[in-house]
């Protein structure tokens, strides 16, 4: 079943294609990027989502939308990402960013194209695990900024992650919660009898 991707806000597109058209698309040596990978387009954008609260007392961990990802596509792969964030006058440019999770967030993304049931993709980045996951949204049609984790949506760990959780393989939210809250907890100290 294919996976039902939103677009991306205009405004969002925009500032990344702006930003692509910059100076500021230089490679960390300085070279353009397009003089190495050819000429980049913004594709797959994803909705960014922070979880919050997951360690909270008797409350739901919370998501925010906090921007739009775009895998960057060169002449021959994807080649690093560019990301708009939300600002109190609309959207702008954020980062470029290159590394691991570009591949991963491919990989997870065709793994879910494969799935019988049609999902929302969005990223759900855990900033206190240094994780993200590829968030398989239940409801494919809900506004991607909103949207509490529900039971039947998959979370997909993208590699790099922490030491213990498996990434690429689709975890339920009421699976994979406790794991990353057990993660950020910290143990009892060992009492001694008395």
């Amino acid at each position: 079943m294919p996976l039902h991707a939103p677009p991306a806000p205009a405004a969002a597109l925009r500032s990344v294609l702006a930003a692509l058209g910059s100076r500021t698309a230089a490679l960390r040596d300085g070279r353009a990027r397009s003089d190495t990978y050819g000429e980049l387009r913004p594709e797959l954008p994803l909705p960014v989502h922070v979880l919050s609260g997951i360690t909270g007392p008797g409350e739901p961990p919370t998501t925010a939308l906090t921007g739009w990802r775009f895998l960057l596509r060169g002449t021959e792969a994807s080649v690093g990402t560019a990301e708009a964030m939300l600002t109190p006058d609309g959207w702008a440019f954020s980062h470029f960013a290159e590394g691991p999770y570009v591949r991963s967030t491919e990989t997870a993304l065709r793994r879910a194209e494969a799935l019988p049931t049609p999902y929302q993709p969005r990223l759900l980045s855990v900033p206190e695990l240094y994780m993200l996951t590829l968030w398989l949204h239940a409801d494919p049609g809900a506004d991607p900024a909103d949207g509490a984790l529900a039971p039947a949506d998959l979370l997909v760990p993208l590699a790099p992650a922490p030491p213990g959780i498996a990434p690429n393989l689709p975890h339920r939210v009421d699976a994979l919660l406790p794991l990353l809250t057990h993660r950020l907890v910290p143990a009892p100290l060992l009492q001694t009898p008395a």
